[in-house]
C-alpha cells in the first residue's frame, strides 16, 4: 500500500468525522480508471485507487494537484485473495465508503478456439467474478448507512455479441445486466447504481487484447477523460446508465436495440476479426 496526503493532511487513519467522503476506484493506474480516479478527486472525494500492476503506486503522486489523499493498493482482482486484501486496506481506515468505482477489466481477442483457455478465464475471473465479489463485499455497509453509489464500467459491447471477443462482451453484457437488476433492488435502499458504457476509448486496452490490427483497433477512439467525466456525472446524478463518447456509440447502441443478434454479431465480426485492419483486407 502507498499513499499521498495532500495538503498536509496528518489525521490518522480512523474515524470518518469531519473528512470527505470517501471513493474506491478499480483499474485506476491508466486509462478511464485513472481519469475517474481523477474525477473524485476534483470533486473532492479522497481516494482508493487499486489496480494489479505496479503502475498503481505512481497514481498518489499523479494526482497530486486534487488536493485530496490518495491511498494506492496493488492487488490482483482476478483472484479472491486479491479482492479481499483490498477489502482489508480499506477497512484498515476505518472510513465508511461513499462510492465506489468498480472499473477493471481486461479484453483477450481473437477466435475463442485459437486463444488460451487460462486468458479467457482469468477474463471472467476480473471483468465478472472479481465484479461481483468486491460488490459484495461494499454493498452491505452502504445499504445499512442507507447511502453509496456504484459505477460499473460495462461497454457498448454489451449490447450486442462479440465474434473475436467472446469472452470480452458477454463479460460486459453481464456487468450491465447486474448493475440494471441491483438498481431496482436497491431502489429504496438509498444506494444508486450507474452503468457506464464507453465505446472505444483511447487506453491502453487494444494493445493487452492484441486487437490493434483489427478494424476497431484501428478505428477512431473517445478521449479517456471526457468518457469518465461523463460516466462521474451520471454516478451522481443517479442515473441508471450512460453511453459515453461520441454519437457514433449511441447510435450503435440504438441500433443494436432493434438489429437482430445474428446482424450485429456479424458486423462486430467484420470489425474485431484479427487483421481486417490491414488495409489489404
Amino acid at each position: 500500500m502507498s499513499e499521498q496526503i495532500s495538503n498536509g493532511n496528518d489525521q490518522s487513519i480512523g474515524g470518518a468525522d469531519g473528512l470527505p467522503d470517501l471513493a474506491v476506484i478499480t483499474g485506476a493506474s491508466s486509462g478511464i480508471g485513472l481519469e475517474l480516479a481523477r474525477e473524485f478527486g476534483m470533486h473532492g472525494f479522497d481516494l482508493v485507487v487499486a489496480a494489479e500492476d505496479e503502475g498503481i503506486h505512481r497514481i498518489p503522486d499523479e494526482l497530486a494537484g486534487c488536493d485530496r489523499r490518495v491511498i494506492a493498493i496493488q492487488a490482483d482482482l482476478a483472484t479472491f485473495d486479491g479482492v479481499e486484501m483490498l477489502v482489508d486496506g480499506i477497512e484498515a481506515l476505518g472510513r465508511p465508503v461513499t462510492a465506489a468505482a468498480i472499473n477493471a477489466g481486461v479484453g483477450v481477442g481473437g477466435a475463442f478456439v485459437d486463444g488460451r483457455l487460462e486468458d479467457h478465464l482469468r477474463l471472467v475471473g476480473l471483468n465478472v467474478t472479481g465484479a461481483v465479489h468486491l460488490t459484495g463485499r461494499l454493498l452491505p455497509a452502504m445499504v445499512a448507512r442507507g447511502s453509496g453509489r456504484l459505477l460499473f464500467t460495462s461497454s457498448i459491447a454489451a449490447t450486442m455479441p462479440g465474434p473475436y471477443a467472446s469472452t470480452y462482451n458477454a463479460s460486459k453484457s453481464f456487468l450491465y445486466s447486474f448493475a440494471e437488476a441491483i438498481r431496482v433492488e436497491l431502489a429504496d435502499a438509498g444506494v444508486t447504481v450507474t452503468a457506464l458504457m464507453p465505446g472505444p476509448t483511447d487506453t491502453e486496452f487494444f494493445e493487452r487484447a492484441g486487437i490493434e490490427d483489427t478494424k476497431l483497433g484501428q478505428s477512431k477512439k473517445d478521449d479517456p477523460a471526457e468518457v469518465a467525466r461523463e460516466g462521474f456525472e451520471a454516478l451522481m446524478a443517479g442515473e441508471d446508465h450512460v453511453v459515453a463518447g461520441s454519437f457514433k456509440n449511441k447510435a450503435q447502441v440504438a441500433a443494436a436495440k432493434v438489429l437482430p443478434d445474428s446482424t450485429t454479431a456479424k458486423a462486430h465480426a467484420a470489425m474485431g476479426r484479427p487483421g481486417s485492419g490491414d488495409s489489404s483486407s
